[in-house]
């Protein structure tokens, strides 16, 4: 970098002594030779200062201000060396105008001005020892594109200055970022990532970390910024303040992460492989889990198996006797790996059931190549630190690792709790976009039980920290759609997470006056295939909401219908009855005949279509007059456009009219 700057300063420093040395021998316009060479004296020992101190010169605006100055100087060095004529003709024949004097006085001052500044915003002296950190103005050349030249000045500043100034240079890149695209563009052309991530990493405040994630997030507004900014190293530097930064710095931080995500999904692996995944689940568990169990579930790699059935052991039988405490401690060293598991329904489960939990989450642990899975014992009076042959031999490793948790664990349990809900509704809003389309994320998310985390949040979280589950959710099931894999295995009937997040979109469903709603019918739809023929609650409360309701949710719900008799669901035919029981099928002719265009005329028309398709021997059918429906809508234009509804629409008329006819006979 110095040896570049020097580079680029060497051309200037000759064409300055040429005209200093051309305006010494001037034989014509001699006073107007004396200030030429004043003022590139003054701009020459400017040049030689900036040469000396290369090394800390920005060399983004060293770049554009050095050109402008070379430009000046060789129109100065031709001007000087016309007026060394020598001869009675040449004098008679050199005519050197005054104003063209005075315009190269003026772009000489500018030049001054441009390399003084250029001095300052570096941290050099310059003209008036202003320094980085106090008002430098702008400089000559920024009269075309002032914003650039701010912006070089901010980054300066977050390089080399003091912490109240890098903070408030953070906040200036955040206001320039917000207010246009084209200044974040910049913001990242000239360099402000690295400053902004060594401010985010090395800060002494939390204000300048804090307008350090915020610039970082509202500079990835598209694929290409993202893709500049990972490349500069932010998924390492995110993954590390979400590890152990301040609550208030990762919430930031998490928020940034969503932004990042959502502009550009290529970068969810990468942040996957910097374990901001795991970190994220673990934030959204803090203090979520204990608040709806009587025990904890501790993932870490430092217990055996054989350890982690002991201490199962151990979790059942003080829950049948201890009476004291609905929350088991954890104790483990703050740099082991953990996620908090917890049964939705525990404030009502038996030992029974707590046994049948532990005994299923230990043999997952011993059948999978994760860590494997340890209950931690609650603290009982006198009796917390014996082993299993009943002698107190393992008091010292609980002491040990008690007091150096505790610390960190006291320090996060006393934060405000606002602060405590904004690091959940981030984490949760980071976990929705990086799962977005990602199957490795939705299984590793699933697998850390995050999904219980989900429902318990859903039902007892801040407004924003339900919306933003809800879309997790609604991510991860869409994911499982398409995979069958993971559908297998985190969304089985059996699954307790499975059952406590299907309970949840229900209960917002059945309310039916939420801003979840969309989402939990997105959801409940994506599970259509995981649920058994036998299990039918879900469908009288989407039936309901297809009566009158706003436009865009009759849309929702038509769809979510639709996955459940859809062809591509096995139990289609179940399903297609207990919609007709549920007396779904009157609502669907309405909304094929009056449904609002495009948005729930043509999903009802294929909902129908598709029930027609699947049960066309229906008495509920012929009696709504189904056939007489299906006829209309194959005549008209807009509904039958795409090829693939026309021939699902044909072919369920064709069913309906070979059913009905033969049971007039």
């Amino acid at each position: 970098m110095a040896d570049l700057v020097k580079q680029i300063l060497t051309r200037p420093i000759q064409l300055a002594d040429q005209i200093i040395k051309a305006a010494e021998d001037a034989a014509l316009f001699k006073q107007e030779c004396l200030e030429l060479k004043s003022k590139t004296s003054k701009l020459s020992d400017l040049l030689r200062q900036a040469a000396r101190s290369s090394s800390d010169l920005y060399e983004r605006p060293t770049r554009r201000i050095i050109d402008d100055t070379n430009q000046v100087l060789e129109k100065a060095l031709t001007v000087a060396q016309k007026c060394r004529a020598n001869g009675l003709l040449k004098r008679a024949f050199t005519i050197i105008p005054a104003a063209a004097f005075r315009k190269m006085f003026g772009q000489l001052e500018n030049s001054i001005g441009d390399v003084s500044w250029l001095l300052r915003v570096s941290g050099g002296a310059g003209d008036d020892d202003g320094g980085v950190g106090g008002y430098l103005g702008l400089p000559p050349i920024a009269a075309n594109e002032p914003i650039l030249y701010l912006i070089w000045e901010q980054i300066s500043i977050l390089s080399i200055g003091s912490v109240d100034d890098r903070a408030d240079a953070a906040a200036s890149l955040v206001s320039l970022a917000r207010d246009n695209d084209r200044y974040g563009k910049l913001i990242i052309e000239e360099g402000g990532v690295v400053p902004l991530l060594k401010l985010l990493k090395e800060g002494k405040t939390l204000e300048g970390q804090e307008n350090a994630a915020r610039a970082l997030g509202l500079l990835g507004r598209d694929p290409e910024s993202v893709e500049a900014m990972v490349l500069s190293g932010v998924c390492l530097v995110f993954a590390k303040i979400l590890k152990e930064g301040p609550m208030k710095v990762q919430a930031m931080v998490a928020w940034a992460v969503s932004e990042l995500a959502r502009h550009y999904s290529k970068c969810q692996d990468i942040f996957f492989q910097h374990n901001a995944v795991r970190l994220l689940v673990g934030h959204l568990a803090f203090e979520t889990i204990q608040e709806h169990s009587k025990y904890v579930v501790l993932t870490t790699k430092s217990i055996t198996g054989a350890a982690s059935i002991h201490n199962a052991a151990v979790a059942m039988a003080a829950a049948a006797n201890a009476n004291q405490s609905n929350v088991v401690k954890v104790k483990v060293p703050e740099d082991e790996e953990k996620t908090q598991i917890a049964h939705p329904m525990a404030r009502s489960a038996s030992p029974s059931r707590l046994h049948n939990l532990v005994a299923t989450a230990t043999a997952q642990a011993k059948a999978k190549t994760n860590p494997p899975v340890a209950v931690a014992a609650p603290q009982l009076n006198g009796s917390s630190n014996m082993n299993a042959n009943g002698n107190g031999s393992n008091s010292n490793h609980h002491n040990h690792n008690h007091s150096f948790a505790g610390g960190k664990i006291r320090e996060r349990e006393m934060e405000d709790p606002a602060v405590k809900a904004n690091l959940k509704a981030m984490a949760a809003k980071a976990l929705w976009h990086l799962a977005q389309g990602n199957s490795a994320i939705c299984k590793s998310i699933c697998e850390s039980r995050a999904l219980l985390c989900f429902a318990v949040l859903l039902e007892k979280g801040t407004p924003e920290i339900q919306y933003n589950s809800a879309m997790a959710v609604m991510e991860i099931t869409a994911v499982a759609e398409r995979d069958a894999d993971l559908r297998r295995s985190a969304f089985k009937p059996s699954s307790p997470a499975c059952k406590a997040v299907v309970d949840q979109l229900l209960k917002v469903i059945e309310k039916g006056d939420s801003d979840l709603l969309i989402p939990c019918l997105s959801a409940i739809g994506n599970l259509a295939r995981t649920f058994r023929a036998t299990e039918t609650r879900m469908i009288g409360p989407l039936v309901l909401l297809l009566d009158e309701r706003e436009p865009e949710v009759e849309r929702a719900a038509v769809i979510a219908l639709t996955k459940f008799a859809g062809s591509e669901n096995y139990l289609r035919v179940d399903h297609s009855k207990a919609i007709l029981a549920a007396g779904g099928i009157k609502h669907l002719i309405q909304l094929v005949y009056f449904g609002e265009q495009q948005i729930v005329q043509i999903p009802a028309l294929e909902l129908l279509s598709y029930i027609a398709l699947h049960v066309p021997d229906s008495e509920e059918l012929a009696r709504n007059e189904v056939l007489t429906v299906l006829d209309w809508a194959s005549k008209q234009a807009h509904m039958v456009q795409d090829e693939s509804r026309e021939t699902l629409l044909l072919e369920a008329k064709s069913r309906l009219e070979l059913y009905q006819t033969r049971g007039t006979r």
